[in-house]
């Protein structure tokens, strides 16, 4: 894949540069933009001419299918709205003492227990799922109050994925497992991390690709999160991993993830190849 990194100024459709023109080839795990060769150009609209962009703006141009197609940091109006809405969720903490919050935790237990009752909020019977003790609030500090409503996205949209990986079902498995939920909590963080979405300025071919898939689906952080959790317990399949190593596997995971979502041909969360392991 070829990347040009361009000043935003004009209002005029970018041509495809000739073969002899430079550009930077970049690996498709999360190169950082300042690290392209840089090219001056104009560009604006796809094909009349529009109203001048009075302030400067980074954009991306990138060869995919054999078309240039830019990515620039100023958003449309819906993928602000949608960024918006996301980051305000990101930025939601845990509270155990919101009745919402709490409904929440009784929704991921009925999702995941159909049939069985749920003693208490606090309870041993959240350790069968995966949390670190008695009470599941202690352990949202690093994902905040999204890292639960992905896990009940997970469990409600890929019920059948959702209850082999939390039992373990398939594949050699460790005298050592990784917990179920806390991992969870970790992936989360890491797709934070990884898309980096609160950064005034895109950094990232992977989180300008993903405000992409954002605006055809205001789910995709979400559908993500489930690629990478089941991609996760491939890769610790892959690698007969034990939890000491757990960390080794998510960093793994974040790398196909990147991978996947700088592919030619995936424009959405269910174009990634991992998608696949989903059911």
């Amino acid at each position: 894949m070829r990347v040009v990194r361009i000043s935003c100024v004009g209002t005029r459709h970018l041509s495809p540069p000739s073969s002899s023109a430079a550009h930077s080839d970049v690996s498709a795990s999360s190169a950082g933009l300042s690290n392209a060769d840089a090219e001056e150009a104009s560009c604006g609209g796809t094909g009349t001419p529009s109203l001048r962009i009075k302030k400067r703006l980074t954009c991306v141009c990138f060869y995919r299918k054999r078309a240039y197609e830019r990515i620039c940091s100023n958003l449309t109006p819906l993928q602000e709205e949608r960024l918006k809405r996301l980051t305000k969720r990101m930025n939601n903490c845990f509270d155990a003492s919101r009745s919402d919050h709490q409904d929440a935790l009784r929704a991921l237990w009925s999702a995941t227990y159909p049939g069985e009752k749920l003693e208490a909020l606090i309870s041993d019977q959240w350790k069968d799922m995966g949390w670190q003790g008695r009470d599941p609030s202690t352990d949202f500090r690093g994902g905040g109050f999204i890292s639960l409503e992905n896990l009940l996205f997970f469990a409600k949209t890929f019920p059948t994925s959702f209850q082999r990986l939390l039992k373990k079902q398939g594949g050699k498995r460790a005298a050592w497992e990784y917990p179920f939920a806390v991992a969870g909590v970790n992936i989360t963080f890491m797709i934070m991390q990884m898309l980096d979405l609160e950064a005034s300025k895109p950094r990232t071919f992977v989180r300008s690709v993903f405000l992409q898939m954002l605006s055809e689906n205001e789910w995709a952080f979400d559908l993500l999160y489930c690629v990478a959790f089941a991609v996760m317990d491939k890769q610790w399949l892959d690698r007969n991993a034990t939890y000491m190593e757990f960390n080794d596997v998510l960093r793994c995971t974040r790398t196909q993830l990147e991978r996947e979502l700088m592919m030619d041909d995936v424009f959405r969360i269910e174009d990634m190849p991992s998608f696949s392991l989903l059911s």
